[in-house]
């Protein structure tokens, strides 16, 4: 999950006769979450008129689909992106291997070709679909707050301010943020839903003409395999879960949790990686002086905020794509502490470096991300709405963890104010299911080791490969291990036999500072 992500031609008749069996389907705990009527004639014939897109690559179509899944037939239709890739060779095709993007927020519609340009076996072996979620990109998208205002939550003031009029500037922020998105949304809140996707997810499946899919997600798409699995549990083949969201215990407890993960990337892996190399990035020769550079550069920018090529840089930007370098080492680290010098001292930057950086600064999280990320986070499950308790907790997280903690009240706020959500109560546990592969790093700093071990534990049948290192996303990220067995699952249904480990990918070495 980031914070600011892969016969020809099926006849239109077997496809409706596999919606009109499938589609009804009654989630696997159904004393939660009641069954969804009868899909009407307008969903379940259409046809998907597919069209080449991005150079050719790929097809594209639209897929239409109810507003509300519970009550299709009220409301007007949204409107659902799709791609594929088809099988590189038809004689060896299995099956459909669908994907979806992280985030939530992030569009899937490229990934089939990235995923099949790195993995020619699996390219050969399915046809590789993903689509936009709905709220997403190409799909009917759900609309907040401008450009403009998103940015005001990141670039004025510091997060790290607790006093009085801070604190209540965030909650003021958080609750015109909220009233935009009732105003513009036309409605559309309440089913922006991870729920309501994985019905679109079925959609598609039978649209496809194909009885079952196997599935690849990462970071949030973990999320959207393990309900599509739950809720049709006869609909799966192979699923793998990479980097998976901690959803037994909700969206507040998960995202709670993040604090302390992205605390714990920074300080035992970047700034000793940081130290290590001084001698090219000059700031400091012990984690401790590392450090002490990194606050250095932030207390400038809280009192001197810096313009850059029309950027006005704060300590929020600065932590905010500390944040989002953290993701992978050896893209990252580098990244962040040439980011880091070139802050420190911007004179001596070229013209294009400093454009380059100002456009890593800003904007930290673009308007329509801003809009989808919360419509999921806040609308999947409820979240407390006492303003105390959030001021307070923050407060702690703050202190304690301050590179992501000092966050917290802002993303809290939004959902403590949002519409009271109506999604239903999704309890995954793998009964009935083939076993699933699911992969973790370590490190992680968004999805946690520690919450993937729960989904592990409550997912019965699943197989973790714990990979030794910090990085988000395993699969195609330059670790031949992880890819192994996930090609191995994916091409022969093989598992390990127990959970496993790799040793992860080799922290990269320093390169040029930006100049």
């Amino acid at each position: 999950m980031q914070l600011f992500q892969k016969p020809a031609r099926w006849a239109a008749a077997a496809a409706c006769a596999l919606l009109a069996t499938a589609l009804p389907t009654a989630a696997a705990n159904a004393a939660a979450h009641a069954a969804t009527p009868p899909v009407p004639d307008r969903y379940r014939l259409q046809h998907l008129d597919w069209q080449p897109c991005f150079s050719g690559t790929l097809e594209c179509a639209t897929m239409a689909v109810p507003r509300d899944w519970y009550h299709p037939g009220a409301g007007p239709s949204l409107g659902i992106k799709v791609s594929r890739h088809r099988a590189a060779d038809p004689a060896e095709r299995r099956g459909v291997l669908m994907m979806a993007a992280g985030g939530p927020g992030s569009s899937g519609l490229k990934r089939p070709a990235t995923l099949t340009g790195l993995s020619p076996k699996l390219a050969a072996a399915y046809d590789v679909v993903s689509f936009d979620q709905r709220g997403v990109g190409a799909s009917t998208n759900v609309v907040c707050s401008d450009q403009a205002t998103v940015d005001m939550f990141f670039s004025s003031g510091d997060l790290r301010d607790r006093s009085p009029r801070a604190i209540g500037a965030v909650f003021d922020r958080a609750r015109a943020f909220v009233a935009d998105c009732e105003r513009q949304s036309g409605g559309l809140l309440p089913y922006i839903t991870s729920d309501q996707a994985v019905h679109d997810m079925d959609l598609y499946r039978a649209l496809l003409g194909v009885d079952r899919i196997s599935y690849y997600g990462p970071s949030y798409a973990t999320v959207l395999g393990a309900y599509y699995a739950t809720e049709f549990p006869r609909r799966v083949e192979r699923v793998v879960l990479d980097s998976t969201v901690d959803f037994t215990q909700g969206w507040q407890a998960y995202m709670t949790g993040q604090p302390a993960s992205f605390q714990r990337r920074y300080e035992r892996d970047f700034l000793p990686w940081l130290a290590k190399n001084d001698a090219a990035y000059h700031q400091g020769r012990t984690p401790a002086e590392a450090e002490a550079s990194y606050e250095r550069l932030r207390a400038a920018l809280r009192d001197h905020p810096l313009d850059l090529e029309g950027v006005r840089v704060t300590p929020n930007h600065l932590d905010a794509t500390a944040t989002n370098y953290l993701y992978s080492a050896r893209g990252g680290f580098p990244a962040l502490a040439s980011l880091m010098g070139l802050l420190e001292h911007p004179d001596s930057a070229s013209a294009q470096a400093k454009k380059d950086a100002a456009g890593e600064l800003a904007p930290v999280m673009s308007a329509g991300y801003f809009a989808d990320f919360f419509a999921v986070t806040c609308g999947d499950g409820p979240w407390k709405r006492d303003g105390r308790y959030w001021v307070d907790r923050s407060a702690e997280a703050t202190r304690v963890n301050p590179l992501v903690g000092a966050r917290e009240l802002t993303f809290a706020a939004i959902c403590a104010n949002w519409p009271r959500p109506k999604a239903p109560h999704i309890e995954v546990t793998g009964k009935g299911l083939p076993p699933v592969l699911m992969l973790n790093a370590t490190h992680d700093p968004a999805t946690y080791y520690e919450g993937a071990l729960r989904v592990h534990r409550s997912f019965a049948g699943s197989r973790l490969v714990t990979v030794d290192d910090g990085d988000h996303g395993q699969f195609q990220h330059g670790d031949a291990c992880a890819d192994g067995y996930v090609e191995d699952y994916l091409l022969t249904g093989s598992l390990p036999a127990k959970d496993t480990t790799c040793a992860g990918v080799p922290l990269p070495e320093p390169t040029a500072a930006l100049g």
